[in-house]
């Protein structure tokens, strides 16, 4: 695992408290020994769960920051754990790597985490006020949140703001960008969320539950990281590198992610084909996979009192059948 220099340590990986733990290690089930891939590890909450119950994990992230503090945290499993700095729609070439043609189960928690938005160098919140970056991963060349702000078309801008924030107030918002940007640049954090603010209508600020910056920020990291299409690519790629009987457990906390990934465990989950007006089925297709989770879970009332921010989590897994085909490892 490459790891760069950060201004933390293993201890606050340790106090970070993952969503939806114990739903999610219920319906994943690992096992002793089995091998599991936990495509966003973070900073190792679900990995430890996964692997105190003696299994085998492959764990991916694209923040290297998460992930040195993940390999802090996890270093007392050994060899159970190997960790590799790659976004989790590249999962493939990570178990590749490892000699594993399939897994036991899979995990994705696609949130950003609590030390991304509490850092304010990441530039993901606007509550303290830092440069507008939003990168997972802030390597050289890759185009940041300022960016998108200050040099893309009024257009694209109130589609992003529109699409990912599902915001109605996307073109006033977009047109405010553009109009101040040709006055100067909008380099900090603090800049956009009072300019989003004043582009709002009073009347809507007024009646707002949350910062009118809120959704425009969101919208822009998830543009910023791909995370939509990232998704759309895992969830193309998982199924055939899960064995018969293997789960799939995905935590979503966006309505479009959360869509996604109901759309594609239902197309898994069906059975036959043909068309409603055949008396018989001649297409043989048979499900790829089962829903065990009829209804997205979602967090308790009291995991929403001490961590607010799983407010939005909901959970989806299904597991492969045995229809799909079993090339079981040894």
């Amino acid at each position: 695992m490459s790891g760069v220099d950060i201004d933390a340590t293993p201890a606050a990986a340790a106090l970070h408290t993952p969503v939806l733990l114990e739903e999610s290690m219920e319906l994943l089930a690992p096992r002793e020994g089995g091998r599991y891939l936990d495509g966003t590890v973070g900073l190792g909450g679900h990995a430890e769960a996964i692997l105190r119950r003696g299994a085998r994990l492959c764990g991916l992230d694209r923040d290297q920051s998460a992930l040195k503090l993940a390999d802090g945290r996890l270093s007392v499993f050994g060899k159970r754990v190997c960790l590799f700095l790659l976004p989790f729609s590249e999962f493939a070439s990570a178990l590749d790597k490892l000699g594993w043609d399939e897994v036991d189960g899979m995990l994705l928690d696609i949130g950003v985490s609590s030390m991304q938005l509490d850092t304010a160098e990441r530039g993901f919140s606007f509550t303290a006020d830092g440069p507008l970056d939003m990168r997972m991963n802030p390597e050289p060349g890759k185009a940041s949140a300022w960016h998108l702000v200050n040099r893309e078309r009024f257009d694209v801008l109130k589609r992003i703001i529109a699409e990912f924030g599902e915001d109605p107030q996307a073109g006033r918002i977009a047109r405010r960008i553009v109009e101040e940007r040709q006055k100067k640049p909008i380099d900090s954090t603090r800049q956009l969320a009072v300019l989003v603010e004043h582009a709002y209508p009073s009347a809507w600020r007024t009646k707002a539950r949350n910062h009118p910056a809120t959704r425009t920020f969101q919208a822009l990291r998830m543009a910023v990281n791909d995370e939509l299409g990232e998704l759309r690519r895992f969830l193309e790629r998982a199924l055939p590198r899960l064995h018969s009987g293997g789960r799939l457990a995905v935590i979503t906390f966006h309505s479009l992610e959360d869509r996604m990934v109901k759309r594609a465990m239902r197309d898994w989950a069906q059975g036959c084909l043909c068309p409603r007006h055949l008396p018989r089925c001649v297409c043989r297709h048979v499900p790829e996979a089962r829903i065990l989770t009829k209804k997205p879970v979602c967090a308790s009332v009291k995991e929403v009192a001490d961590n607010p921010r799983a407010a939005s989590a909901k959970l989806r897994v299904v597991e492969k059948t045995a229809s799909a085909g079993d090339g079981r490892h040894a």
